[in-house]
């Protein structure tokens, strides 16, 4: 009998040094069960070092111009994309999502991440006025912060760990950054490559471990004036209350309840395949999938024969098969929330059309203790059930009917979240309309998911605080001075 593969053993990135710690956290491949990679457990300590790295790199770093910053980071971008599939099957890997997805969207979006900022922050202006009847003229000047401590989350772990690092670091600042626990193997590789990039030590520090021990140190810290987190609304909460007495800045990403808006005059052959990919794309494991649709009377028994009908064609199966279409989910916990609902829902007298406890899952020998889920087709829910008022974050959508627009822009709005919506119409006039007024930070109208990195994004209500982009971004990564001359 072969000798079991050793585990892979991730270690901090501080100083520019990979630095081992006490104690580990044991990490497992979704799609098997099996723990596969020992992350450390970091706490107080620990970030204590990180942040005071941090510190010693911060006058060297905001010292150079903005063009020395962005070659950098543009040098960084290509050892990324150089490395692609090792990012991308370690990912999958790690995380459970499809290696398909990982390869098309995770890295290429990581690499772009600072590409897009080593661009941005060589455009960015300031303003001056005058005021001549006094002989004085006003001008603004930015400056980086400091250390930003970055928390980023389990789903799109590099995608969204490289939005947090490339602005801050463009913009001249020093980071120490914790992934999730549950993901950390590709910020562990990205700190490998930061050497060679020419990222000078301690610019960009990497400690791992829980929320609760390293997240928790991270925001209380006294020399970390900023914080950008992405995650649950619950963990912002406690940041926001652990954080207060330092008056720290807050960046916060935080989740949704994402409604889709289907008008009877919605071209159904381009709204069904990307409201599939809205509600099922990464295991529905984003902040922005859609999770209640709501299509308009005239067409709902249409819309709904032929939306299950093609959910009942996605693959689910081993990750690593680049046939499939929907991976593991990120945890056996996580696994056992998302079918809570479903079952919520039947008590409740819901009809379950697809997926999970109606048909069958079929997976090869090597995953059968993998956390896996169809995609799963919930209707006649009520508004109120906690399926159409509460994050699921995982493949499953609610599809109710509605019959005017008036009621839908009201119920799609009776959530706690207002991160993104989707509406689907040939109406000019209508989108533009029932858009201004879908509380929500971002609106799609007849697609999904396209972005500019330039616009905000960000989300209104209980989905968070601040926005990030180009000019957001920069804003938040920088302190403003107005500087008046008089001559």
């Amino acid at each position: 009998m072969a000798d079991p593969k050793p585990l892979l053993v991730l270690e901090n990135f501080i100083a520019g040094k990979f630095v081992p710690c006490s104690s580990y956290i044991d990490s497992y491949n979704p799609a098997t069960g099996d723990v596969y990679c020992r992350v450390p457990d970091s706490g107080k300590e620990e970030v204590e070092a990180a942040v005071r790295a941090a510190k010693a790199a911060f006058p060297i770093w905001s010292s150079k111009s903005p063009l020395e910053r962005s070659q950098i980071l543009n040098k960084l971008a290509d050892l990324i994309e150089h490395d692609l599939e090792a990012f991308a099957q370690a990912e999958s890997k790690d995380q459970g999502k499809t290696i398909t997805f990982a390869r098309a969207v995770d890295i290429p979006r990581a690499v772009y991440n600072f590409r897009f900022f080593a661009s941005s922050i060589l455009h960015h202006t300031t303003e001056c006025t005058e005021m001549a009847t006094v002989g004085c003229v006003h001008y603004t000047s930015r400056a980086p912060v400091g250390v930003a401590g970055l928390i980023s989350p389990w789903n799109l772990p590099l995608y969204l760990l490289t939005w947090k690092i490339a602005p801050a670091i463009a913009c001249g600042n020093t980071v120490v950054a914790k992934p999730s626990e549950m993901t950390s193997v590709t910020a562990w590789m990205m700190c490998k490559l930061l050497e060679k990039a020419g990222v000078p030590h301690g610019v960009v520090n990497v400690v791992f471990g829980t929320g609760a021990k390293a997240g928790e140190a991270l925001v209380c810290h006294p020399d970390v004036p900023l914080i950008s987190f992405t995650g649950s609304t619950l963990t912002a909460q406690r940041i926001t209350e652990r954080s207060a007495p330092h008056c720290k800045r807050l960046s916060l990403e935080l989740g949704g309840k994402n409604p889709a808006i289907v008008f009877d005059d919605a071209d159904l052959s381009q709204c069904i395949p990307t409201t599939l990919r809205s509600s099922f794309a990464n295991q529905g494991e984003i902040c922005l999938c859609t999770s209640r649709i709501f299509v308009q009377r005239g067409i709902y028994s249409e819309f709904l024969k032929r939306f299950v009908a093609e959910a009942k064609k996605w693959k689910v199966g081993n990750p690593s098969d680049p046939t499939v279409d929907v991976g593991a989910l990120i945890s056996k916990e996580h696994l056992e929330k998302v079918r809570s609902y479903v079952k919520k829902a039947q008590a409740e007298g819901a009809r379950v059309l697809c997926g999970e406890g109606v048909d069958s899952l079929t997976l090869p020998t090597g995953n059968q203790k993998g956390y896996f889920m169809l995609p799963t087709v919930i209707t006649e829910v009520k508004d109120e059930s906690c399926c159409m008022q509460e994050e699921i974050f995982g493949p499953v959508t609610c599809v109710v009917a509605f019959d005017t627009e008036e009621e839908v822009i009201e119920r799609a709005n009776s959530v706690k979240y207002g991160l993104a919506a989707t509406v689907w119409s040939s109406n000019v006039g209508r989108v533009h309309r029932v858009a201004r007024r879908l509380q929500s930070g971002l609106v799609w109208t007849n697609c999904w998911l396209i972005r500019d990195l330039n616009l905000p994004f960000g989300g209104m209500k209980a989905s968070g605080i601040g926005r990030e982009g180009a000019k957001d971004s920069y804003e938040f990564f920088t302190e403003v001075k107005t500087i008046t001359i008089k001559h």
